[in-house]
């Protein structure tokens, strides 16, 4: 695949162009220099200051090294330069943050390329909404913009955003009665069909707070809707009745909109299943949009502001106590009517050049294997949470590993930083990726770590594959909390939580969907700051100013969440013998199966085969765990080698057992996730089911109750028992 230079970037004529402030770029880049040298600062100190031994070729301990090196000035500085513009995917701005990372990664000696990817995108053109309603006058014309605030220093930039809009929209006109649908759940739904509440051709007002905006797009079309409107509502989003927005706290001004994709799918649209490269097979853009993973309505995301305008002229019976807003809002009323909406979207759905970004630290031992970590870079507007402290956090993890090279540090194994782009539309770069070099990395990936929003608030949040939690939980016992310099981020996580508390990795929130749900890749996410999410995202407000006051002041969650990620990838890129341990993964599926059991319980399905195969699933991990130990034995004692092909065929039996959780055929009704542990819910996309493929089947179950769909639930339970049975066989490695 051929590279592209800036000037050859395939864009919409939608998208404004980002117009460079050179001398603010040139402060920036001065910023950033300025925190380097501090780093390198830190290091001469640290070993001016480190006590004399006896050896004379002592071994630096490069782990302690690395964490002394953590500088919050130099993430701080990153982050400005990242966030001086929006850059949304496809727009010359989101050219320039690539250019900003390859030049940052290839400033450090490590070998940098960018991979470009023709993918389809999505622009506005044209948006308008109106409401009208009997006995109120003219017509209400609602501006869809969002306000800048005071003292705003990226008032100018606000500019450039790209209005508030869905992308993948269906263009269209509606004119019709609002009807209010909650959260715009199915079940929020089903009880509106209960009330006798039509929403068949009306416009569906949702707002935001427990699932996404395509599966509210998805769920009002659904329903029969002609059109949807979604917005955040001031009681998530707004802070206590009577609390001043931001600038003045971290709660959503009431002009912010959340704007976001409406595309269900994963990567490219026009290349369901097979990678977007060159010259391949590709659907029509009309085919891509006609699929049923996209809306096929008209939608649009709009303000708190205006949405309390059209509560305010809706009438119908009084929505359910749960279904209200704040005390200060109006009163929420289903409708239909008398508020009718009027709603126009077109929208500019067209090829477009995306561009991931690469560098590589080759690995001295087994530089065929790889330690992967992963950032988006693309944003909706600023993007100072999501995505940029991330990648703010990646550089400056990245330049510690520089400064250790520099002291004689070479990994066992090879390191690739990625930073993908088009996240927001479909987590497309990284799909992409993973989909073109799927064969590669099936046999040479040892794990993903994935941070997309790093900091967005006190709190750590961790989200993994189970035999990776042993050595999280190893880390942040060396890692400073942020918050409190007197304990550890695994003290903080302990009083929070009582223990240990882990997501998995099942749902689609970011780039480690493609590495664990369809190539079966250990992986791992972290981010600081717990909660459902942070108010100003995906709106204008998620800027350096927001971060900086509210998200992190001082940037030492940044640095924190930079030295996690930063040891994880240390761990599993220099241990001799890879640090999995797949007892949690045993542990775990037999509780997931007693809730299954639940569940099914008065059919005639039995969970009997994933009992069985889960018991042998514990029976390998307790053998591998003592062969680990056994082995470290014989390292330690100098007994072995540590290029020793025992432990290389160890190390290959750890790596390929997460791949035995995934089956060719992919998860009942969503064929490209592969693993049969965890997925996506059907119901929303940013929740992790627990065997998604058998609560697929229990849905279908449910829905039809007969015999033959009861006994598909039987045979999704015999797929998953088939595919922990494999994992057991990969660790223990012997052939029936």
């Amino acid at each position: 695949m051929s590279r592209l230079d800036a000037a050859s970037l395939l864009a919409s004529p939608s998208p404004p162009r980002a117009k460079p402030h050179t001398r603010g770029r040139f402060l920036y880049l001065v910023s950033a220099t300025l925190a380097v040298l501090c780093a390198s600062l830190a290091l001469l100190i640290f070993l001016a200051l480190r006590p004399s031994t006896p050896n004379p070729n002592p071994s630096p301990n490069y782990a302690e090294l690395f964490l002394s090196l953590g500088s919050n000035d130099t993430a701080a500085a990153h982050l400005r330069a990242l966030t001086l513009h929006p850059h949304v995917a496809g727009t010359k701005a989101n050219s320039h943050t690539a250019r900003y990372v390859l030049s940052a990664l290839s400033s450090l000696s490590f070998p940098s390329h960018i991979t470009p990817y023709s993918v389809l995108l999505s622009y506005p053109v044209h948006r308008s909404l109106s409401l009208s309603s009997p006995g109120r006058g003219a017509a209400t014309s609602f501006s869809l913009k969002q306000e800048t605030y005071r003292d705003d220093p990226y008032a100018a930039a606000a500019a450039e955003a790209i209005p508030t809009f869905y992308a993948y929209a269906a263009s269209g006109s509606v004119s019709a009665e609002a009807v209010y649908a909650n959260y715009g759940r199915t079940e929020d739904f089903a009880y509106l069909a209960s009330r006798g509440v039509a929403v068949a051709g009306k416009v569906a007002l949702a707002r935001y707070g427990k699932i996404h905006c395509e599966d509210i797009a998805h769920n009002a079309r659904a329903a029969g809707a002609a059109a949807a409107v979604v917005y955040p509502d001031p009681k998530e989003y707004g802070g206590a009745a009577g609390e001043a927005p931001f600038p003045d706290s971290r709660w959503l001004p009431p002009t912010g909109v959340q704007v976001g994709s409406l595309f269900r799918g994963v990567g490219d649209p026009t290349t369901p299943m097979w990678a977007s490269s060159d010259g391949c097979e590709r659907l029509s853009v009309e085919e891509a949009m006609g699929t049923d993973d996209m809306p096929l309505i008209p939608a649009l995301p709009v303000s708190a502001r205006d949405a309390m305008e059209i509560h305010g002229a809706m009438g119908g019976a009084a929505a359910p106590a749960s279904w209200q807003g704040r005390k200060d809002t109006p009163v929420y009323h289903l409708g239909p009517g008398p508020a009718v909406l009027n709603l126009t979207y077109l929208g500019n759905d067209t090829m477009a050049t995306i561009e991931n970004v690469f560098a590589v630290i080759e690995g001295a031992e087994e530089p065929d294997r790889y330690v992967i970590l992963g950032n988006h870079r693309d944003a909706w507007t600023f993007g100072a949470s999501d995505p940029n402290s991330g990648t703010a956090a990646m550089i400056e993890l990245a330049q510690r590993f520089s400064m250790l090279q520099k002291q004689g540090w070479k990994p066992r194994r090879t390191i690739i930083f990625c930073s993908w782009d088009a996240e927001e539309y479909g987590l497309t770069g990284s799909t992409e990726w993973v989909e073109e070099n799927q064969e590669m990395l099936s046999s040479k990936a040892v794990a993903y770590l994935n941070i997309d929003v790093s900091v967005v608030g006190p709190g750590f949040l961790p989200s993994t594959t189970p035999q990776l939690d042993e050595l999280l939980q190893e880390i942040t016992k060396v890692v400073q909390d942020p918050d409190n310099s007197s304990q550890t981020v695994y003290d903080s996580w302990i009083k929070a939580n009582g223990s240990p508390r882990f997501l998995r990795l099942g749902d689609g929130g970011s780039d480690y969907s493609a590495f664990v749900q369809h190539a079966g890749i250990p992986s791992m996410n972290i981010v600081f700051g717990e909660g459902p999410g942070y108010p100003v995202y995906h709106s204008l407000y998620d800027d350096y100013v927001w971060m900086a006051k509210f998200g992190d002041p001082g940037f030492r969650r940044h640095v924190a969440a930079a030295s996690i990620w930063g040891m994880m990838a240390l761990r599993l890129a220099n241990d001799e013998i890879i640090p999995f341990n797949y007892m949690s993964y045993a542990i775990e599926l037999e509780a997931y199966t007693k809730v299954l059991e639940k569940e099914v319980k008065g059919r005639n399905v039995t969970c009997s085969p994933l009992y069985n195969s889960i018991r042998d699933l514990r029976t390998a991990a307790t053998e591998v765990n003592n062969e680990q130990k056994e082995l470290q034995k014989q390292l330690m004692s100098k007994q072995l080698n540590k290029d020793s092909l025992k432990i290389r065929q160890l190390n290959d039996r750890l790596m390929q057992a997460e791949r035995a959780f995934t089956s060719r055929e992919g998860i009942f009704k969503q064929e490209w996730f592969k693993h049969l542990v965890y997925g996506p819910s059907d119901q929303n996309d940013w929740d992790t089911a627990v065997y998604p493929g058998i609560a697929n089947a229990i849905a279908s179950a449910r829905s039809s109750n007969t015999s033959a769909s009861w006994k598909s639930v039987q045979h999704e339970i015999y797929r998953v028992a088939r595919a922990v049975t494999q994992a057991s066989a990969v660790l223990s490695g012997r052939l029936t």
